[in-house]
């Protein structure tokens, strides 16, 4: 049995009553009603200032995912590495420990380089012995291009303790926004044990 989500798994919900506006550039927005206070007190929450869609990168992917992390108190965050290809494809021999029961949050950093990146999502598709256990769809929101890394922290999470949640799962993961462009999307793996070690 496939340990891999299905597309349809990994597929964004659609927001009742929710339509995607037309696609705008950096340069476009920056330019929008530029004597309208708050929207220019929004343009700039995206980061769009007087460069507008200069982030100055060379690389051609408009959103960059840098990494995933667990947060959890009192420890070094642990780190998924997303930055390159290499770094992706290494992740199908490692396994992220989590401790049982422990309470812990994800977080991811990125990078926005050439345009506004609108209603950008996080999801997953957690799967054990090729059963799904869980999904998750987080919001992360909409950004413009910047040198800076962004960071997204999501709600605190408590990871199953017990006998029969201990082991293994595979786990699907991918960033869209709302144009269902796919930003990345890779497989990873954790195992829920009694200690950290």
């Amino acid at each position: 049995m496939s340990h891999e989500g299905s597309a349809e798994d990994l597929a964004p919900t659609a927001t009742s009553g929710y339509k995607v506006s037309a696609k705008k550039t950096a340069a476009e927005l920056a330019q929008l009603d530029a004597q309208d206070e708050s929207l220019r007190k929004w343009k700039e929450s995206l980061g769009l200032k007087a460069a507008a869609g200069a982030s100055g990168s060379a690389d051609s992917r408009n959103v960059v995912v840098e990494a995933l992390a667990l947060e959890v108190a009192g420890r070094q965050d642990v780190i998924v590495d997303l930055s390159s290809p290499q770094a992706i494809s290494r992740l199908s021999s490692q396994t992220v420990t989590i401790k049982e029961g422990v309470e812990y949050r994800l977080k991811i950093r990125f990078r926005v380089n050439h345009d506004v990146i609108s209603g950008l999502k996080y999801l997953h598709v957690v799967k054990r012995k090729g059963i799904k256990v869980d999904k998750m769809e987080e919001m992360v929101g909409s950004y413009g291009p910047s040198p800076d890394v962004y960071e997204k922290k999501f709600l605190m999470e408590e990871a199953p303790s017990g006998m029969i949640a201990r082991g293994d799962y595979k786990v699907k993961s991918k960033f869209v926004d709302d144009d269902n462009v796919t930003h990345l999307e890779w497989d990873w793996s954790f195992a829920i044990k009694k200690d950290w070690d």
